[in-house]
């Protein structure tokens, strides 16, 4: 007899939470960060805010939850997320308040998913369902990364709407060489002051295909310039680093205000 296929409700069911006799959860899975995204920018003149983010498992946050009591949140400074945006996501998803633990590595206010990668894996300990999070991230928050997804670098996402704009191939690997160029600051959901990338998404898709690494970071490097054309900051750091990127072979790329990164086929020099 084969094997059941599962629907995507039964999927969803599995992955809820299982709660032992106390009403503690088990500790989450990690929830992965990104470290900047590899293309960001508007669908047309006039379009939706969309990216490609830059999945990071270097990076990730765990929650676990007890049921009962009043509503608190343990974690560590800088804060990943308030208790007031914690409760909206239980008042919204219609869930019962408890006592939430937040713990990882995730830096915070760097461009590094921190607030959406806390809400989903807390949401996941409080047992909500797959399917609800995009949605439910984005009330909380007013833009969202797509890190709820099974792979979150292969989609086109729109971070204002949480909707995917179109599926993708796995960007191919890469040595990631990279740092935070100045101070914390906060992604603002109602900033749309983008450039227009909707030219160069045809092309990474097919880079992409062809697992063409060159041409990945090429398309990466033209959508930086266009944000950094138009948004600052001036005095890039990978501009005194571009000759040295060459020398050794690397593809320079940068994207995210505050994230720099270089990209490197196969093993980088030491």
């Amino acid at each position: 007899m084969s094997a059941p296929i599962l629907s995507r409700r039964t999927k969803a069911s599995i992955l809820q939470t299982i709660f032992d006799k106390s009403g503690a959860s088990a500790e989450t899975p990690p929830v992965f960060g990104h470290f900047g995204e590899w293309v960001q920018g508007r669908l047309g003149p006039e379009g939706p805010v969309v990216l490609v983010t830059m999945l990071c498992r270097a990076h990730g946050v765990r929650a676990r939850f007890t049921r009962g009591g009043a509503l608190g949140l343990t974690q560590d400074e800088p804060a990943a997320v308030s208790l007031a945006q914690l409760r909206q996501l239980l008042e919204a998803a219609g869930e019962d308040a408890g006592s939430f633990t937040l713990s990882g590595n995730l830096p915070v206010g760097v461009g590094a998913g921190a607030s959406t990668a806390a809400l989903v894996a807390l949401a996941r300990a409080a047992g909500i369902a797959e399917d609800r999070l995009p949605s439910l991230c984005l009330a909380v928050e007013g833009a969202t990364d797509p890190l709820m997804l099974p792979h979150p670098d292969r989609v086109i996402w729109a971070s204002r709407l949480a909707q995917s704009k179109g599926a993708l191939g796995a960007p191919p690997r890469a040595d990631i060489i990279g740092g935070y160029f100045g101070e914390p600051i906060r992604t603002d959901a109602a900033d749309s002051g983008f450039a227009d990338i909707a030219d160069l998404l045809p092309a990474w898709e097919s880079a992409v295909t062809q697992g063409d690494l060159p041409q990945v970071a090429r398309l990466a490097r033209i959508s930086a310039d266009r944000t950094t054309a138009l948004r600052g900051p001036s005095g890039r750091p990978e501009h005194d680093t571009g000759a040295a990127a060459r020398c050794f072979g690397l593809c320079a790329c940068a994207h995210r205000v505050r994230a720099r990164v270089h990209l490197c086929a196969g093993h980088c020099p030491g």
